[in-house]
Parts: structure tokens; C-alpha cells; sequence
């Protein structure tokens, strides 16, 4: 057995007996092995789905009412305020990314508690304007039993979005984290028992996603999955859920252009791009990976953001002053070449970076990197997740927001103007999920987030995800409507 610090499953209330099989974390800015987790095989998750379908059955936490729910999240909420530093620890180890990145991220999560437990609490169902003497009520019921596929990138962040939407309406609640960074989600069973939720309502379930993760979609008796990953895992899963009539809500990643126009300083202007691109090490979904340039500045705004790239701090996350962290994996570091590599033959010219680097010798670095390239590259069409971004330059308005929609991910993208006209009109044109006018990676629990195209399907965040937790039952109440199908009075009866 391993000497490392083993975190089992949470199951009905505690941490369950290691597996036989086991995973190993590894800290990506050491390279070190940091702890274990289970790999949990077919036969615990059908006993884990069906723990949590008597669970909802039962309906401790399904029929529990709204001020139940409110006073559970919220006092949810005010425990993970008074434990951040614990959680901002196990963040930074287990992804590599600056602890002043994670304080900054992590102390807002408890916002995404309050917000849904506000929303379990003032919610309400609606009349509507029925033809004749009938009341017509619509209520909205918990699902069921839903699945929850978290990533590595923002794994507690993520994981929080998801639960607190899906516990506010109600259901019981099976999240299976990343097996790259899950320990911060692991802990968080302990959290929510001690805030009073019933045993059984929140399971947290490790393994690899081509296994625990596929079992857990492939059950006929889940009533939703909720997935932030990649288009592939989506199409892995997406057969059996149709098969199954389980509705599905994905966020599949982006390819953010951030535009910037002549009106925007050069100064304001860099200091965005290298927030918009270089925040979690560009690993994130919405990460500004394509800076769609106007000619009027191109080669001003390349000189200085040339020279303050090259100027960002990369080091060991623990410390303050570093401002790049690691990527995930090796593997991640490997991409991020083949990346560079492809977008040198088809003729990108690499201003800097460009090359894996290393702290004291170890960990999964890559140096920030800027290559001019053009539309309809690789580099310029697909997803990279790491620091390594595409600059195009733009002849015009019209040029940026063609280029702006020229592929296939609709997430997120940023316009940078002071012309308020242009703005609007730019925003209008851009085919995306979430548009930001002079800012970028501004989120709120109440914003819905998520994507067109093959950035995904439905919402997370605002009533928009609290309503993707529930269906709606329709109840036609008749008080003074006679039936008269078969009397005589065949022209006044009321059918379909």
C-alpha cells in the first residue's frame, strides 16, 4: 500500500473503504506524487446510483421544503468562507496554478451557494392565462438522481456551480470529479454534512472518466448528466443519453477571440490580453487564445505586448510573486508544442515562447507564447488549453467579427472599444454564448454561462441552470366548465 494520503469516495454520508484500484495525483509544478484516489469499478457505482435513487425516493431532500433547502446551502456557504485557506491549499497543489490565482477564485465560490439557496427560497411556479373558468398551475419538480462530470481546470468552481444549482431544486446529486484534481471536491462531503444536508443527497465519486464517468452516464436510472469536457467525451456519452431519454447540459470549451479596436488605449489594451490569455495558464474555456488586432494599432500593441509577456513571472505556485503556473500534465505540455510546431509549418511566426520550461529542473511548464498566424490555421481554429495564442491582424471592423465567428466553438469573446456605437454593433454580430464589452473572465453566479455551437448545450449559472434541475408538471383545475362531449349541446363542448 501506498504511504500517501488516500481520499476515498464520499458515499451515504462518509468516506468509504479505499478500493483495490487506485489513482495517483501528481502535483504538476513538482512533479510529485501527492495523494491517491479511488478507482471506483462498475459494480460500486450501480450500488452508488442506487443508494442515491432511495435517497431521492425517500424524499428527505426531493420533498424537503424551500426554507430546508435555503438554510442548508447557505450555512454551506458560510462553512467553505471559513475554510478557503485548507481548499485554496489543495488547489494550488493539485493544478499547478498560482495561489494568488486561487485566493482570488476561490473566495468567491460561496456566492454560488447563496445565489442558488436565494433562489431555492423565492422561486415560484406560475397561472397561466387559461381560456375559460379553469386555473391552470405550473410547479417545478426535482429530476431525480443526476450526474454531475467535473474538469481539472476549475475543479472546485465548477463542481460548486453544478451542485448548488442541482441540490437547490431538489435532487440528489452524483458529481464524479477529475482524475487529474479532485481532492478539493472530496472534501466538500464533509462540508455539506456538517451544514445539515441528509445523508446520501451529495455523492462524490473518483475513477477515470473513461470508466467510473462512462458507467455513471450509461445508467438508466440517472435523470440528468451535466458535463463540462471535451467534444468527445460529449459524443461518448451522448448516444446512451439519448437511448435513455437523459437530458444533457454540456460545456464543451471555445476558441475566445478577444477584438481590439482602435479607440481602446494601447496600454488598457495589452494589460486585457495578457489577463484575458494567460489566467490559469491559458487552461481555461474561455481562455482570450485569438487576438483579433486592428491595423490602426497592430504593431504598436504587438511591440508592448511582446515585451510584457515575455516579462510574466513563471514559478513555483506557492509563491506570491508568480504569475504563470504549470499546465496539468505532460501530456499538456507535449500539446502545447505540437501546437507551436504545426503552426510554424503552415507559416506562423513565434514572437515569443514557444518551448516547455521547468522550475528548479522539474514540472509541467510552458512559457507563454505569442504567434502571428492567420485565419483558418490550426492554431487559429482549435482549442489548444494552454498558454499559446493566436495573434491575427485585422484590416477592419468587419474583418475582426468575420474572423471573430470563423470557427466552430461559440463560447465567449471579449470587444475592446470606447466607441459605444461599435461596441454594441461589434457584440450584436458575434455569434457567442457570452459576450464582454471591455472586460473578459467576468462571471456571476446569476449570468448564465454557456456556449452556441460546439461549445456546448444549456446553461450553467441564474435561474436558466436552476430550471435545467427541474421539470414542470401542469395542473388544470376545472371550476365551473361542464362536459358536454356526448350531451346535445355537441358546439359547446371543449376538446384538445
Amino acid at each position: 500500500m501506498s504511504n500517501l494520503p488516500h481520499k476515498s469516495n464520499w458515499i451515504d454520508g462518509s468516506h468509504q473503504q479505499p478500493t483495490h484500484q487506485q489513482i495517483h495525483i501528481i502535483n504538476p509544478a513538482t512533479e510529485e506524487k501527492i495523494a491517491t484516489i479511488d478507482s471506483t469499478p462498475l459494480e460500486a457505482v450501480n450500488s452508488i446510483i442506487a443508494s442515491s435513487l432511495q435517497n431521492f425516493s425517500s424524499g428527505v431532500w426531493s420533498k424537503a421544503n424551500a426554507s430546508t433547502r435555503f438554510g442548508v446551502l447557505s450555512k454551506a456557504a458560510s462553512l467553505l468562507r471559513s475554510r478557503l485557506p485548507e481548499f485554496i491549499d489543495l488547489e494550488t497543489q493539485q493544478t499547478g496554478r498560482p495561489i494568488r490565482e486561487m485566493r482570488a477564485q476561490l473566495a468567491r465560490i460561496p456566492e454560488w451557494l447563496e445565489y442558488f439557496a436565494s433562489l431555492a427560497r423565492t422561486h415560484e411556479g406560475r397561472v397561466t392565462p387559461f381560456k375559460g373558468p379553469v386555473v391552470n398551475t405550473l410547479t417545478r419538480l426535482a429530476l431525480g438522481v443526476v450526474v454531475q462530470i467535473t474538469p481539472w481546470n476549475h475543479p472546485l468552481l465548477i463542481a460548486t456551480k453544478k451542485i448548488a444549482a442541482a441540490l437547490a431544486a431538489g435532487n440528489s446529486v452524483i458529481v464524479k470529479p477529475s482524475e487529474s484534481a479532485p481532492l478539493s471536491v472530496l472534501e466538500m462531503g464533509k462540508l455539506f454534512k456538517e451544514a445539515g444536508l441528509p445523508d446520501g443527497t451529495l455523492q462524490i465519486v473518483s475513477g477515470y472518466g473513461r470508466e467510473t464517468g462512462k458507467f455513471l452516464c450509461e445508467s438508466p436510472f440517472v435523470s440528468k448528466i451535466d458535463l463540462t469536457g471535451g467534444l468527445a467525451t460529449y459524443e461518448a456519452i451522448a448516444p446512451t443519453a439519448s437511448k435513455n431519454m437523459v437530458p444533457i447540459t454540456a460545456e464543451l470549451g471555445g476558441k475566445a477571440p478577444v477584438c481590439f479596436f482602435p479607440s481602446m488605449p494601447i496600454e488598457k489594451g495589452v494589460k486585457a490580453a495578457l489577463f484575458a490569455s494567460f489566467i490559469a495558464s491559458g487552461q481555461t474555456c474561455v481562455t482570450g487564445s485569438r487576438l483579433l488586432i486592428h491595423s490602426d494599432i497592430y504593431d504598436e500593441f504587438v511591440k508592448l505586448l511582446v515585451e510584457r509577456t515575455k516579462a510574466l513571472r513563471i514559478g513555483n505556485p506557492v509563491d506570491d510573486k508568480t504569475q504563470i503556473g504549470a499546465v496539468i500534465s505532460r501530456t499538456s505540455v507535449e500539446r502545447c508544442s505540437a501546437f507551436v510546431s504545426r503552426a510554424i509549418s503552415e507559416g506562423g511566426n513565434v514572437l515569443c515562447g514557444g518551448e516547455p520550461t521547468s522550475v528548479n529542473g522539474k514540472g509541467f511548464f510552458f512559457a507563454p507564447t505569442l504567434i502571428e498566424t492567420k485565419c483558418g490555421s490550426d492554431l487559429a481554429c482549435n482549442e489548444v488549453f494552454g498558454p499559446v495564442i493566436a495573434l491575427i491582424k485585422c484590416q477592419s471592423e468587419e474583418e475582426i467579427i468575420k474572423v471573430a465567428n470563423a470557427t466552430s466553438f461559440a463560447l465567449g469573446v471579449s470587444v475592446w472599444t470606447n466607441d459605444f456605437s461599435q461596441a454594441h454593433r461589434v457584440a450584436e454580430r458575434i455569434d457567442a454564448g457570452i459576450v464582454w464589452i471591455n472586460g473578459h473572465h467576468l462571471n456571476d453566479p446569476s449570468s448564465p454561462w454557456g456556449g452556441f455551437k460546439e461549445s456546448g448545450l444549456g446553461k450553467e449559472n441564474g435561474i436558466e441552470a436552476f430550471e435545467s434541475y427541474t421539470k414542470v408538471k401542469s395542473t388544470v383545475i376545472n371550476y365551473g366548465q361542464e362536459p358536454t362531449w356526448f350531451d346535445d349541446e355537441v358546439e359547446n363542448a371543449r376538446y384538445g
